[in-house]
């Protein structure tokens, strides 16, 4: 346990270096998410409210009947943030001998989720949260019930403990020091449960530092125990609606309670055991915080079929980009070609602030029988950028494939579409495998009127958008109110998955009839159309840009 607190207070000088803040300052600022199910549906929204409000722990509460794969994604990109991601559970009646195994069962989850998991992916901690006077018969029983509470803690404690990495740590009320331990009549119960673990959260719930019934004077025991016992102390108070007005910040709002715990650091500084705040929980704070102004950064990308190109003019493709403000590169990749052949301009792409993911593609891609191919293209950059250093790997892959343009469509489609989504479930599953590739692919934007095989409610659209990081919907009109319409429904459906969409338009010359392309009308018309887009479809989260279809058209076009 002594390990993992070492280990703590290395991540948190490290962190604290990294956000540009001393050692000294740099505290942990902790929120607890119990609905797990949060992860899944809005997991951007929980990143970037960390993020807006400087939370660098979660305690996130885990379904240990959801697989390993449901929380890694969430954790992985907590991690990258330098967010630390622990487990919480517990119960009242966890307090209780006849419960350990239930208590137990959180810690062997943990452990196998971790060994089975990268290191960036891992759980660093579990806290429980077990609230024994809840119970009916706390009063009546207590000294029982608190014997048996520390014979769990103590078990919990010490199987936790055999990974010396992982951190221990309870949530406690601020009045367990009025409570004597049974039979150690001369030590509160504070200070045992603070000596058993490596980290501790005083559930402090007041509205108000000072005072006699004020945060402060409430924790003031706790925190001389937690100096003797040298265990660390983050500080928790409630967003929650509680019937006492004084025990939670939910009538007062966040504003005015970022405003008292600012001053907790200044109020504490002579308790080395202080090292933060927690808030409980997400939920209620998000609800209660007013949004801020959306920055997001929109994606205008395009596209290099020619692979070629890399070698013959990465400097014109380059400074091509920079000038029409891209950020997003599909390039093709020729995979005869050696690994040192993309490394300079994928670096150089990176340091210019555009993502390049890698691309291939053909409409027999859709069938089952060209699945290898997919393979080879997934396999290939991922031995790439296993190779190479961190800025100059591809940071996804996209697909084109386009099987409506096959005689076995018209023939069969329902047969094409069900290898296509073999195919898809393929690509992301092997993609995903050990790595942090985005997978991506472009759709026709009218497949939304297509049934999925097997789920004739569900347009094939919707399917694909499912199983993604993001899609770039082929809306190749050139009229705002025409691409708009051609998109708009998936936008709606996207967001309810927190999913990412691209709209992309076509400059090249097109024999399909008026409407379809920009090649007449022009790139100076082209950029007024997509700024309506933009305008309509901004209020959709699912919107994250364009995508001008492609380079080789657009850089000739006629303004």
């Amino acid at each position: 346990m002594k390990a993992a607190r070492i280990y703590l207070s290395v991540l948190c000088l490290t962190v604290g270096f990294l956000f540009g803040f001393s050692p000294a300052e740099k505290k942990s600022k902790a929120t607890w998410i119990w609905q797990s199910e949060m992860i899944g549906r809005e997991k951007q929204e929980i990143l970037d409210f960390c993020k807006s409000n400087d939370i660098n722990l979660v305690y996130l509460r885990i379904e240990m009947n959801k697989p390993y794969d449901y929380y890694r994604d969430f954790i992985r990109e907590a991690t990258e943030m330098g967010i630390e991601v622990h487990a919480v559970a517990g119960h009242p009646a966890w307090s209780l001998k006849s419960n350990e195994k239930r208590m137990m069962n959180i810690v062997h989850w943990v452990k196998s989720y971790n060994r089975e998991a990268q290191k960036n992916e891992r759980i660093r901690g579990i806290q429980l949260d077990i609230e024994p006077y809840l119970l009916p018969f706390w009063e009546t029983d207590q000294k029982r019930i608190i014997r048996e509470w520390q014979a769990n803690v103590q078990a919990f404690t010490a199987e936790v403990s055999k990974e010396e990495d992982l951190v221990a740590s309870a949530a406690i009320p601020f009045w367990l020091d009025d409570i004597p331990v049974p039979g150690q009549e001369e030590m509160s119960l504070s200070k045992w449960m603070i000596s058993q673990f490596d980290t501790v959260c005083i559930m402090a719930y007041r509205d108000t530092l000072s005072g006699q019934n004020g945060i402060l004077n409430l924790i003031d025991q706790e925190m001389k125990e937690a100096d003797e016992l040298e265990t660390r102390v983050l500080v928790a108070v409630n967003m929650k609606s509680l019937d006492e007005d004084h025990s939670s910040f939910a009538e007062e709002g966040p504003a005015h309670m970022n405003q008292q715990l600012e001053q907790l650091p200044a109020h504490l500084a002579q308790h080395p055991s202080f090292t933060g705040v927690a808030i409980h929980d997400y939920r209620y704070w998000k609800e209660a915080t007013p949004l801020p102004p959306a920055t997001k950064q929109r994606y205008k990308g395009t596209y290099i079929w020619r692979a070629e190109l890399i070698g013959t003019e990465k400097e014109e493709l380059l400074s091509f980009a920079e000038q029409n403000g891209v950020n997003l590169l599909y390039v093709r990749l020729d995979l005869e070609q050696p690994t040192s052949y993309y490394r300079d301009f994928v670096r150089e792409a990176r340091e210019a602030g555009i993502e390049v993911h890698a691309m291939g593609g053909h409409p027999i891609w859709a069938l089952s029988e060209s699945r290898s191919k997919i393979m080879k293209l997934v396999n290939w950059v991922k031995a790439y950028n296993e190779a190479v250093s961190k800025e100059e790997q591809f940071r996804g892959i996209h697909l084109d494939i386009e099987p409506y343009v096959l005689p076995v469509w018209r023939e069969d489609k329902e047969e094409v579409l069900r290898q296509w989504m073999g195919n898809i479930e393929a690509f992301v599953e092997e993609t995903k495998k050990e790595t942090s590739l985005e997978v991506s692919v472009d759709l026709a934007a009218w497949l939304d009127k297509t049934p999925t095989p097997g789920q004739p409610e569900l347009p094939f659209s919707h399917w694909m958008i499912k199983q993604l990081d993001h899609t770039t919907l082929m809306a190749f009109r050139d009229r705002a109110p025409g691409i708009i319409g051609l998109v708009e429904n998936q936008m709606k459906y996207a967001e309810s998955l927190q999913k990412k969409l691209v709209v992309a338009v076509e400059t090249k010359e097109s024999h399909e009839g008026n409407g379809i392309t920009f090649y007449e009308e022009g790139m100076g018309e082209m950029d007024r159309q997509l700024d309506l887009v933009t305008k309509a479809l901004d209020r959709y989260s699912s919107y994250w840009g364009l995508a001008i279809h492609a380079y080789d058209y657009w850089k000739k076009g006629k303004e």
